[in-house]
């Protein structure tokens, strides 16, 4: 890893004229630990369905649905529940209000991050990745045109990205999910942007920890920068994340920004990180 950049394919160089960026992971960390919220939410569900499967068992099914799920909409993983709630013969619960449960526990974790950020007893910079402003400074000052997108409530990401001092960078341009879920997702959001920019695929980058992102982007031939940060150390690569990254078809990886000066001049053809 050059630069703490790792080119898995060489990318067009010739310029970035529109960047899309995921939030949690990629730029936020004020939710970390999410995932563990969600399995642990998830697993007492299913366990009060006394199906015989052990603790382990189940975690083990829920931890790969709720990954395979990540970077989607977070009520795409309340369907999957309901599913296997009704598969060992439950009566599910609406998945909004799964979802409602979910987002209740995961305030319990969270809310004293916000609080102090919206306190100012926490600065932006404890809660961002690494760099994430560095990044969307340069890009701005290229006069890249950036739109934020994330599978979390769109008042949630609207609310946290202005703590945090990020709104500027993206003016009116955040989506999150809504509750006509099938209106939306990363993969129209991009087509619609690709079409109303009047975008070559290699115009067009996006920044992301998920593989929906990474995969999206790769079907309209953009450039993908797989994000595979250790967001409880918050320096290095977490490398299950990066092999998923890879799987999904991700041009380059990151663990962090601390990078984007390099990274940036690399996906304007100004320096050369490819090794060729």
């Amino acid at each position: 890893m050059k630069h703490g950049i790792e080119v898995l394919r060489p990318v067009p160089t010739n310029g970035v004229q529109v960047a899309l960026l995921d939030f949690d992971g990629t730029l936020s960390l004020i939710r970390q630990g999410w995932q563990e919220v969600m399995i642990s939410f998830m697993t007492e569900v299913l366990a009060e369905l006394n199906s015989g499967e052990s603790p382990e068992e189940l975690f083990k099914l829920i931890q790969g649905f709720v990954t395979d799920l990540t970077g989607k909409q977070t009520i795409y993983q309340m369907l999957r529940l309901a599913e296997e709630v009704k598969k060992r013969g439950g009566d599910p619960d609406d998945p909004v209000d799964y979802k409602r449960r979910y987002h209740d526990r995961l305030w319990e974790k969270i809310h004293n991050r916000v609080a102090d950020l919206r306190s100012g007893r926490a600065e932006p910079e404890e809660w961002l990745v690494p760099g994430a402003r560095e990044l969307l400074s340069n890009l701005k000052r290229r006069e890249v045109t950036m739109f934020l997108a994330s599978g979390t409530d769109t008042q949630y990401v609207i609310d946290e990205a202005g703590l945090l001092g990020l709104l500027p960078f993206f003016e009116d341009r955040v989506y999150g999910a809504i509750d006509d879920y099938k209106s939306f997702s990363k993969r129209l959001l991009i087509r619609k942007i690709i079409e109303d920019e009047k975008l070559e695929g290699p115009g067009f980058v996006a920044f992301g920890d998920g593989y929906v992102e990474v995969e999206n982007t790769k079907e309209v031939g953009g450039t993908a920068v797989g994000v595979a940060t250790d967001e409880e150390r918050r320096e290095g690569v977490d490398e299950w994340k990066r092999q998923r990254l890879i799987d999904s078809g991700a041009d380059i990886i990151v663990g962090d920004f601390r990078c984007q000066e390099k990274l940036v001049s690399y996906l304007f053809g100004e320096n050369d990180l490819s090794g060729k």
